[in-house]
């Protein structure tokens, strides 16, 4: 603990001496020199390491982040690679304007969407391990709106064939994506949680009552499909348990002990220089704003609800901190059997239906879990965990290396020819190829 304390000191001045002038950190001499040094080949120098990693082949992520944000490319990017609870890579590359003459900043606060439910799983984890819940208990148990929920089987909108569940939505569901939620494109029983105007919802209240009135598109237990409802009725089940909103359970339990300053639902007004413009394609390939409410007011709320599934602003900074008490196993917020049990694919049910996984890689409780590098077809280790976000925003946590990497960018794909290629892969890879025997 003292030694991961003094790791969050160091990262501190660093970036603190850096950020402001719009610069990039590089590690102190002394940290690379006093790294390891790789075993040398007949007859050649010793590599300088650190950690693990060769320094020169580290170098390879700053090529090739330059020349992704170069003009007519991504705006900005800030990468943070550590090891052993120590950050040997932390850079920022290109801007964080789209007029591109604001150079991107360490500490810039990103809107990181969906790498809020890893931190949605780790709140209910929080409780379960007080005893106030159970994976397997219904959530209509907590949220009676859901004690009689009902599965869509036939019918038309206006007239729909209903049904009682096989089975009750436990949480295990909820973090696991397999509830049973209409969100698949193109059933009908979709078109009716839609008239349910879930991202019109006031609060998560709001959101819970409306998703409840909805029939479910499926049994719950039998399909895994990826959507934020989910995780949005895990951020209201931790209001209900804990008696506390959401934002104030996140801010008091995992917020504060971690030292997360910069991560919230909204970012206050003397930071939001800090918050880089987010951007699309248009149908030539060029950027210009999102069509999204926090593109015209960076900083502002993503949600007008404390959405667990993909509210949050964070930085590079922070979300090492979180990613690193999951390398920790837990420390401080949760304990080390705890994390094994988020880590593990939970996606192992026969006869389970998945869809939008890609091969080789499972679902643990708020994150993907590599079962198989080799399938996947990139650099990394079975059992590795992670996530991603909508705005282009990347993170994973490698326990077997004792590695994080953590890409974020503000680029919002439409899923059109004219969109940037993902760099996700490539970055995962030239943090991997950069480690030695």
């Amino acid at each position: 603990m003292v030694g991961r304390l003094r790791t969050f000191a160091w990262l501190a001045v660093l970036a603190a001496a850096s950020a402001h002038a719009g610069q990039t950190p590089s590690l102190p001499a002394a940290d690379i020199e006093g790294g390891n040094r790789a075993k040398p080949a007949t007859g050649r120098r010793p590599e300088p390491t650190v950690e693990g990693f060769s320094v020169q082949r580290l170098q390879r992520i700053d090529a090739f982040l330059s020349e992704a944000t170069r003009p007519g490319a991504y705006l900005g990017a800030v990468a943070l690679v550590a090891r052993h609870g120590k950050v040997v890579h932390y850079r920022a590359y290109g801007h964080r304007d789209l007029a591109r003459t604001q150079p991107m900043r360490t500490d810039a606060i990103f809107r990181i969407y969906s790498m809020s439910k890893t931190i949605a799983s780790v709140a209910v984890l929080l409780l379960l391990e007080e005893g106030r819940l159970s994976l397997d208990d219904p959530i209509g148990n907590y949220l009676p709106a859901f004690a009689d929920v009902q599965v869509y089987t036939g019918g038309t909108p206006a007239a729909p064939q209903l049904r009682q569940p096989a089975r009750p939505i436990t949480i295990r569901h909820l973090l696991t994506h397999t509830a049973g939620f209409a969100t698949v494109s193109g059933e009908t029983a979709t078109s009716l949680l839609e008239q349910a105007n879930l991202r019109e919802a006031a609060s998560l209240s709001d959101y819970a009552e409306r998703a409840a009135r909805a029939p479910l598109g499926a049994d719950p237990g039998t399909r895994f499909r990826y959507d934020g409802v989910n995780t949005d009725i895990a951020g209201r089940l931790v209001e209900v348990v804990s008696g506390q909103p959401y934002a104030q359970f996140l801010r008091e339990r995992v917020f504060v002990p971690l030292q997360m300053r910069d991560t919230g639902f909204a970012v206050d007004a003397a930071a939001r220089g800090r918050v880089p413009d987010f951007v699309s394609s248009d149908d030539s390939g060029h950027l210009v704003p999102a069509d999204q409410i926090s593109a015209r007011e960076p900083g502002a709320r993503l949600t007008p609800y404390d959405s667990g599934a993909g509210g949050l602003y964070s930085t590079a900074q922070d979300y090492w901190r979180f990613s690193q008490m999951l390398l920790e196993r837990g420390t401080p917020l949760l304990g080390r059997k705890t994390v094994e049990l988020m880590l593990h694919d939970h996606l192992t049910q026969p006869g389970l239906s998945v869809t939008g996984l890609p091969d080789g890689e499972g679902f643990g409780l708020g994150g993907s879990v590599l079962l198989d590098a080799a399938k996947r077809g990139r650099l990394g280790t079975n059992g590795q965990f992670g996530w991603s976000g909508a705005s282009s925003t990347y993170y994973t946590v490698d326990p077997a290396e004792d590695l994080v990497a953590i890409l974020l960018l503000q680029y919002l794909p439409r899923g059109g020819a004219h969109d940037l290629p993902k760099l996700q892969h490539r970055y995962y890879n030239l943090v991997y190829q950069a480690l030695v025997p």
